[in-house]
C-alpha cells in the first residue's frame, strides 16, 4: 500500500479558502499547512513573552516611523513571495511606499522591506532555516530581524549589495540596533521592557 496521495490546489484556491477560514493558514507550492505560532495550537494564543514583545516592537515601530513612507503591520496582513509560491504571516512586516498587492482584495502583499519575526520554541528552526530561505526571495527585503522570546537576544540579517546576508547580533539590554532600511533605531531594554522568562 503505497503513501496517502497529497492534494495540491492553487494559489487562487488557497486564498478563496483562507479568506473563510478561522484559522491562519501557510501555502507552498501546492499544499496548505496550519499555521502554529505557538507552542499548542494556532486557536490557543501566544504566550505571554511573546505579546509584550510584540506589542513593544510594534508601538516603537509605529511612532518612529509616523509621518514617513514605511509603515509596520502585524501579524494580519499575509505576505506572498510570487518567486516560490509562499503565502505566510510574518509576526510584522514594513513596507515603504506602496503596497504591492497579490489581487484585488488589497489583502495580501508582496513587497515587504522589513520581516521580523518573534522566535518561540516551536517556530524557531523554521523561522531561523527554511523560512529565512524562502524570505531571501523577495527582492525588496533589506533586513529581516529575529527577536528571542527565551532570552535577550535579536538576531538582524542585512542584505548586501551581492545579496549576500550579514548576521548582527546583539544580546545585551544596554545595546541598541538600527534598521538600516527605515531610518530607525530600537533599544533592547525597550523591547524586553516587562518580558518575564520562564
Amino acid at each position: 500500500m503505497g503513501a496517502p496521495e497529497i492534494k495540491c490546489i492553487t494559489p487562487e484556491e488557497y486564498l478563496e479558502a483562507e479568506r473563510l477560514a478561522l484559522d491562519k493558514h501557510e501555502y507552498y507550492k501546492g499544499e496548505v499547512f496550519l499555521l502554529n505560532k505557538t507552542d499548542v495550537t494556532a486557536m490557543s494564543g501566544a504566550s505571554v513573552a511573546h505579546n509584550v514583545l510584540f506589542s513593544n516592537l510594534f508601538g516603537e515601530l509605529y511612532s518612529n516611523l509616523k509621518g514617513k513612507p514605511c509603515r509596520p503591520y502585524g501579524s494580519d496582513l499575509r505576505i506572498h513571495i510570487p518567486k516560490n509560491s509562499l503565502f505566510t504571516y510574518p509576526d510584522i512586516s514594513i513596507i515603504c511606499g506602496d503596497v504591492e498587492t497579490t489581487d484585488d482584495k488589497f489583502d495580501t502583499a508582496k513587497n515587504p522591506t522589513v520581516i521580523i519575526e518573534i522566535l518561540s520554541p516551536s517556530t524557531r528552526d523554521y523561522d531561523k532555516g527554511g523560512k529565512f530561505t524562502l524570505y531571501r526571495d523577495i527582492d525588496s527585503l533589506k533586513e529581516y530581524i529575529l527577536v528571542d522570546t527565551e532570552k535577550i537576544l535579536v538576531e538582524k540579517f542585512s542584505r548586501n549589495t551581492d545579496n549576500s546576508w550579514l548576521l548582527t547580533e546583539y544580546k545585551n539590554l544596554e545595546e541598541s540596533f538600527t534598521i538600516t532600511s527605515v531610518a530607525t533605531t530600537l533599544s533592547l531594554k525597550t523591547i524586553y521592557e516587562d518580558v518575564k522568562f520562564v
